[in-house]
């Protein structure tokens, strides 16, 4: 018989974070997080998006086996100052039954219901800097540590319960042997001349620090235009320094400043943890740290997570210069590979920037939105 029970103790959230680990035990291509760092992020008292967002966590039960789980989310800063009616949904992993992917998503309706909103939308995060989308295509390509990996049955799962595609999201990617510097080493002289601009690198997490704040602020400003943007919060600036800025060799962190050291553009690209994460197994001990020390000095794929630059520089070549920094940067480590994170499809402005490189579409994900009043 089929049991939909909310977590609450610390054991239930242990195996509310652990249930992908045994759904796909046998998959080649999942990448586990660290438990501790999931653990964390669902805890109120830890991560401040609580002050702006409230979430329910869901387990499914077989008798005395987890079969599914789903995390209830609403966002009140969306709700109330962005006027998107949404109930949010996340986290969300099921066996391959129906009866299941109903019961979890009929929860998720509910909740939303209770609060009069308009209509369902999954799976995505407590905010944009969270994961987002049901993988569609490209399943046989290895997951990463800021995308949700899933089985081919999801999307069937989310249609049958009267579920439609609300947004689409690409990932690509390029060998380095596309990247010609042709095209950008010229146009980036020209631009900072014109402009007064000039690049910033780093060596030290600590000389990135003074700059944190700003970064923020370029990145909520950038990024405001996209559809249900949230801003991130001044509590939450703080906590995803402490979460990520550790983590991302500051070599990979470039900066755009004008005449007057104000921050017009920054980018942030990330070492590949797959395999190191999947060595890992969810732990930082006793060697999972390890492997990711291993993995930010040694990896030969490097994945672009974040570009941000003010909407006044936007289509104005800026680009040219943060990636005149990368390719000396990659050029010395000998990195082989790019990938970029997941994208809006119909973001064309994005993709223009990297059509230089001759990316392949990969991978492709969607969130899947259903009324719900």
């Amino acid at each position: 018989m089929l049991r939909i029970k909310e977590v609450h103790s610390k054991k239930e959230f242990k195996a509310f974070v652990t249930f992908p680990f045994a759904l796909y035990k046998d998959s080649p291509y999942w990448v586990p997080p660290i438990i501790k760092d999931e653990l964390d992020s669902f805890n109120p008292s830890i991560n401040p998006v609580f002050k702006q967002a409230e979430a329910r966590f869901f387990l499914a039960w077989k008798g005395k086996r987890i079969v599914g789980r789903i995390a209830a989310i609403v966002n009140w800063v969306e709700i109330e100052q962005l006027g998107f009616s949404k109930m949010r949904f996340g986290w969300m992993d099921f066996e391959d039954d129906p009866e299941v992917s109903k019961a979890l998503l009929s929860k998720v309706e509910e909740i939303g219901k209770s609060h009069n909103l308009e209509y369902m939308e999954g799976p995505m995060g407590f905010s944009n800097l969270d994961k987002v989308g049901v993988l569609t295509e490209g399943f046989e390509h290895i997951g990463s540590m800021i995308t949700w990996y899933n089985h081919p049955y999801y999307k069937t799962h989310l249609q049958d319960f009267g579920m439609t595609v609300e947004k689409e999201y690409i990932e690509s990617k390029f060998p380095m042997s596309n990247v010609d510097p042709v095209n950008f080493v010229r146009v980036q002289k020209v631009i900072r001349k014109r402009y007064n601009l000039r690049p910033l690198n780093f060596k030290k997490t600590s000389e990135i620090l003074p700059w944190a704040d700003e970064m923020f602020e370029v990145f909520n400003t950038a990024y405001s235009r996209l559809a249900s943007f949230v801003p991130v919060s001044e509590e939450q600036k703080e906590y995803f320094k402490k979460k990520y800025l550790t983590l991302i060799d500051p070599r990979y962190i470039k900066f755009v400043v004008d005449q007057d050291d104000r921050l017009i553009s920054f980018s942030i690209v990330m070492p590949s943890f797959s395999r190191a994460l999947q060595k890992a197994r969810g732990s930082l001990f006793p060697t999972g740290f390890y492997h990711l020390l291993k993995a930010r000095k040694q990896s030969k794929e490097v994945f672009f997570y974040l570009i941000g630059i003010l909407p006044e520089y936007q289509k104005k070549g800026v680009t040219s210069i943060i990636f005149n920094e990368y390719y000396k940067e990659f050029d010395r480590r000998g990195i082989e590979m790019g990938y970029r994170t997941p994208e809006l499809a119909d973001n064309i402005d994005v993709h223009q920037i990297w059509k230089h490189f001759k990316p392949e579409i990969y991978k492709r994900r969607c969130t899947f939105r259903k009324s719900i009043n």
